[in-house]
């Protein structure tokens, strides 16, 4: 599929966690790695749907976690878009952070609460365990590059802090200057062949309260 000359791709992080919440849900978690939305965190992301549902978006990715599906998934309904879990731009699978390859929810045990995701798509990579930094960054620009690749329309990706930093300098060629917070909104703008940041790391859609809960 050919590129257009102008597009736009939107990339968020998922909104606050359960185990941020509450850490000791993490030691009698089932799939510990893949902890659900917290409650302020659903709130977070209506209100991420809220602010993109006039930008003309026409595709939405998330990362096959549980917290990125939700995210994506109250997006989604104020859109009413499908969502396709692209594996490609899903959590770094960091040693130091998760002592195994991280467990997702089975197919099984999401079809019946998010209906909006679309079980055709097939992703274009796949994180193997460990991975080291350089290895997650190369794979975060090459599913970018895909995706924008074969979807020439405005797009939205979902992932998480380590995704809006590696798609963001995958496809512009910059170290982005700000740190992803919980829920925080990018916008990368293609013109002719050169992306650029329109947008980075905003979170002027949360409440006030919303952002006090997101800087704990």
């Amino acid at each position: 599929m050919l590129m257009s000359a102008c597009q736009t791709v939107w990339i968020a992080r998922h909104g606050n966690r359960l185990d941020f919440v509450k850490p000791d849900w993490f030691n009698t978690a089932e799939r510990r790695y893949d902890p659900p939305l917290s409650e302020d965190g659903f709130i977070q992301a209506k209100q991420l749907g809220q602010r993109l549902q006039n930008e003309n978006i026409n595709h939405i990715f998330a990362s096959p976690f549980l917290r990125t599906i939700q995210t994506a998934s109250e997006v989604a309904k104020i859109l009413d878009l499908p969502i396709k879990l692209e594996a490609g731009i899903g959590e770094w699978h960091n040693p130091h952070w998760m002592s195994e390859h991280p467990e997702t929810h089975p197919r099984e045990l999401l079809e019946k609460d998010y209906p909006y995701i679309d079980w055709n798509y097939t992703s274009f990579c796949l994180p193997q365990y460990p991975e080291m930094e350089v290895t997650m960054m190369k794979r975060m620009a090459e599913v970018a590059q895909e995706l924008v690749d074969h979807y020439s329309e405005n797009i939205l990706l979902v992932g998480h802090g380590a995704s809006v930093m590696g798609l963001t300098q995958g496809l512009t060629q910059e170290t982005p200057m700000f740190q992803p917070s919980l829920c925080c909104l990018s916008k990368l703008v293609k013109t002719g062949n050169k992306w650029a940041i329109e947008l980075g790391g905003d979170t002027s859609h949360l409440s006030e309260t919303e952002e006090d809960v997101r800087l704990v």
